[in-house]
C-alpha cells in the first residue's frame, strides 16, 4: 500500500485531537442492534438464581422471564437466544426431551411471541442439555453417532419452528445437519424460518462456565474435539462453512470470538455473508473478573465489541448486552 504524505506535513494526531473528531472519523461502532443477549431458563415458578460461574448471569423460571424481557425490550436489543437448565430426571442418551413439545424452551417461545412478538428469538439446536452424558449427540459405544443425531436434531429444529421459533441455530457440529434441517423446515412450510449455522464452533477450553449454566458440566466424561473443530486449525473452517451455505445456511456463527478474530475476518472476506460471533462464557468471566471498576469496565467491554466489529462480524452474541444497551442509551 502506498503511503501518502510525510512528517511534517502530515500528522496524523490532527485526526484525534478531540472527541467529535474521533467520533466523526470511526470505521467501526456498537449500537443496541448488533447485541443478542442469551437467556437461561429453567423448571419451577417464581424463581431467579444466580450462577457462580458467571457472575451477574441469573437462570429465569418461565414466569420470571417477563422481568428481563421487558428490560431487553426497553433497550431495544433485537434478539435473545434460549438455553434450558433442566433437570437430571428429565435426561437421557439420546436427549428426547427436546421433543417434548412442552419443554422448557417450546413453553417459553409461544410466551415470548405471544407478549413480546417484536423480540426475535434463537434457539440452540443441540443435544447437551438434555442428554445424560452432556454431549451434543447420541452416544453410542462411547462415539458421538452423527447420523443418528441429525434425525433428532431435524425434528428439534422443526418443534422449534413451530412454536415460533425465528433464528434456528444448530451448534451440534454433526456433519450434513443443516441441509436435513433446511429440508424439513421446507417441507413444513416454514420456508422463512432463518438458520444460522455455528460452522466454525472449536473444541475450546473457554466453554467451562456456560457448561455449568446449563447443567452439562458434571455429566461430561470426555472431550467433544472428536466434532467441534480443533483451534489449531483456520483452513478447515472455509470447508465447515462453505458445506454449510451449501446446504442452506443463512448466516454463519463463530465461536469462541474473540480469540477468534482471525478466523472471523477470514470467513467474512471470503464468503461475504452475515457472520456472528459469540463472546463465550469464559471470555465474559475473564472481563467480569479481571477488570477493577475503577479501570472503567464499560470501556473494556466496548472496546472487547467493537473488536468483533473490526474483524467483520454483523453482530454479536454476548452476556454484557444488556449491560451495554443500557451505557448505549445513556451516551445517546
Amino acid at each position: 500500500m502506498k503511503i501518502i504524505g510525510s512528517y511534517p506535513k502530515t500528522r496524523l494526531r490532527r485526526l484525534r485531537k478531540s472527541k467529535w473528531m474521533r467520533d466523526l472519523i470511526s470505521e467501526n461502532n456498537i449500537s443496541h442492534n448488533d447485541l443478542i443477549l442469551p437467556i437461561f431458563i429453567k423448571e419451577g415458578k417464581n424463581k431467579i438464581d444466580t450462577i457462580k460461574s458467571m457472575p451477574g448471569v441469573k437462570r429465569y423460571t418461565l414466569d420470571k422471564l417477563p422481568k428481563i424481557l421487558k428490560e431487553v425490550k426497553k433497550y431495544k436489543i433485537p434478539m435473545i437466544a434460549l438455553f434450558p437448565y433442566i433437570s437430571n430426571t428429565r435426561k437421557d442418551n439420546s436427549g428426547s426431551e427436546s421433543l417434548n413439545p412442552n419443554n422448557l424452551i417450546c413453553k417459553s417461545l409461544r410466551m415470548i411471541k405471544k407478549n413480546y412478538p417484536e423480540i426475535g428469538v434463537m434457539c440452540d439446536v443441540a443435544l447437551d442439555p438434555y442428554t445424560s452424558h452432556g454431549h451434543d449427540g447420541i452416544l453410542i459405544k462411547n462415539k458421538i453417532d452423527n447420523d443418528q443425531t441429525i434425525k433428532i436434531l431435524k425434528k428439534q429444529a422443526l418443534l422449534q419452528a413451530e412454536m415460533g421459533c425465528d433464528l434456528i441455530a444448530p451448534s451440534d457440529m454433526m456433519d450434513g445437519r443443516i441441509g436435513e434441517i433446511r429440508k424439513i423446515l421446507d417441507k413444513n412450510n416454514f420456508k422463512e424460518v432463518s438458520i444460522l449455522s455455528y460452522a466454525v464452533k472449536y473444541a475450546s477450553n473457554f466453554y467451562g462456565p456456560f457448561r455449568d449454566a446449563v447443567g452439562s458440566k458434571g455429566k461430561l466424561k470426555q472431550d467433544k474435539k472428536t466434532y467441534q473443530m480443533d483451534f489449531r486449525n483456520s483452513i478447515e473452517a472455509f470447508r465447515e462453512v462453505g458445506l454449510d451455505i451449501k446446504e442452506g445456511a443463512d448466516m454463519i456463527m463463530i465461536k469462541p470470538g474473540a480469540i477468534y478474530l482471525d478466523i472471523i475476518s477470514k470467513i467474512k472476506n471470503k464468503f461475504k455473508i452475515p457472520v456472528l460471533a459469540y463472546q463465550v462464557s469464559g471470555e465474559y468471566t475473564l472481563i467480569k473478573n479481571g477488570i477493577d471498576k475503577k479501570y472503567l469496565k464499560d470501556d473494556a467491554i466496548i472496546e472487547s465489541l467493537i473488536s468483533f466489529k473490526r474483524a467483520g462480524a454483523c453482530a454479536i452474541v454476548t452476556y454484557f448486552a444488556l449491560e451495554i444497551a443500557k451505557k448505549i442509551k445513556q451516551i445517546n
